[in-house]
Parts: C-alpha cells; structure tokens; sequence
C-alpha cells in the first residue's frame, strides 16, 4: 500500500490495535485501490492544512510537513509548536473553526493531529458537522470518499469497542472490591470543604463567589448551606 492511497496502513494499524485484527488488516487492504480511485475523481472546495510539531526545535521535521501539506495543493495551512498531549491547541481549533461544507482537512500524519483514535474520531466527527472531510496523508485515510468513510467507521467502532472493554473491566473491578469490603467510592468534594464553605458564608460572601474560590459547583455551595441551616433549625 502507498503513503497516497486512502485507505490505512497496515504498520500503523497494527500500532494503533493491540487486539486481534487479522480481519481488519484484510479489510484496509482490499479497499485501498478501490478508495484511490475514488479520490481522484473527488470535487473538494478547499483544501486546508494542520501542521504541528511537539517543540521550537524540531524544525526540520516542521518544515517537511509544510512542504508536503503544499505539495498536496493545500491552501490555507494553520500550524503550531506544541505537545500534542496539551488540551489547548489553539491553531488545530482554528482549522477546526474555518472549515466550511465541502473543505477538507489535511495533515500529513496522524500523531501531528491527534494523542488517540478517540480524538480523531472527535476531530472527524466537528468535521462531519460542518460537512468538511479529513484526509490523513500518513497513515493513508479520507473521509470524503465512501470507501475512506467505511474505513474510518470501523476505526471508530474498534475505539469504541476499546472503551467498553475498559469499562467492563472497571466495572468489574468495583464489584470485586465492595464484595471485599475494599471500596468506598469517591468522597463528594463539597462534603470535605463544609467546614470552608461555613467559613466563607459567614465572612459575607456570596455563594456563586464561594462556589469560584473553592472550585465546586454552585449547587453543592447551596447544598451544604441548606444542610448546615436545617441542622441548625433541629
């Protein structure tokens, strides 16, 4: 399979599912001529670019995907220099934000895009809103042709699948723990902050001001302040 065809790797594929998927590998591969073809004859309105690197230092490797996004015809690119694992990327929101029906998003790899397959999938899935595609230059996928489309529901549907295997097993884990008398849950965070959020009503201050300085909610403020009051009245 070539690093232009719309399908995905199967390298990368195999990084990305330690789970058994010999069926997922033959499908990838069966359809990657099939989405090729379908590629080329795609009417795109625009083409935009997402580049990122996770420093200021890995400038060569910032460079590459600038001139690979430009070689792909792309017009309008949006990069940036930092982590991927930093929630605040303001660039990648940009891009977000400026795709319109019928553009595409382009990036040259998929880890300068996303830190999982459950970020890509939310990624496509603001795309899909706006009736914009994704095409990931490496490993090979386009969600604008059908056969692309296909590829990236059964991607989602192996990361969905992950997540409830996870919360099975969490699941699980809690049972075993209360049958052993090992689990007592979460302690509500307003709860242990009473005796504060007591302090700070009597200094005069508001319950939306004590709900900000103590980071909790407003409801739980009231909560305990109402509690405290008909504790009071008994």
């Amino acid at each position: 399979m070539t690093a232009n065809s719309p399908g995905v790797s199967v390298s990368t594929a195999t990084a990305l599912f330690p789970l058994p998927h010999t069926l997922l590998l033959i499908f990838v591969s069966a359809i990657a001529t099939y989405s090729k073809s379908l590629l080329a004859g795609m009417g795109i309105d625009m083409k935009i670019g997402y580049a990122r690197t996770s420093t200021v230092e890995q400038k060569a490797g910032f460079e590459a995907q600038i001139r690979d996004l430009k070689a792909a015809g792309v017009e309008k690119i949006f990069s940036e220099q930092l982590s991927s694992v930093d929630g605040n990327r303001p660039q990648l929101e940009a891009a977000l934000d400026y795709c319109r029906d019928g553009d595409v998003l382009i990036c040259t790899k998929l880890d300068r895009l996303a830190r999982s397959v459950a970020d890509v999938v939310k990624i496509e899935e603001q795309l899909r809103t706006k009736g914009a595609g994704l095409h990931v230059m490496d490993p090979a996928m386009d969600t604008a042709t059908p056969a692309g489309r296909l590829t990236f529901n059964v991607l989602a549907s192996i990361a969905q699948f992950e997540r409830e295997i996870m919360l099975t097993r969490q699941r699980e884990g809690i049972a075993k723990a209360k049958r052993e008398g090992k689990y007592r849950g979460r302690k509500p965070k307003a709860r242990d902050q009473a005796s504060d959020i007591v302090k700070l009503r009597e200094t005069g201050l508001k319950a939306p001001d004590i709900a900000v300085q103590l980071k909790i909610s407003e409801r739980s403020v009231y909560r305990v302040l109402a509690h405290r009051t008909n504790g009071a009245a008994q």
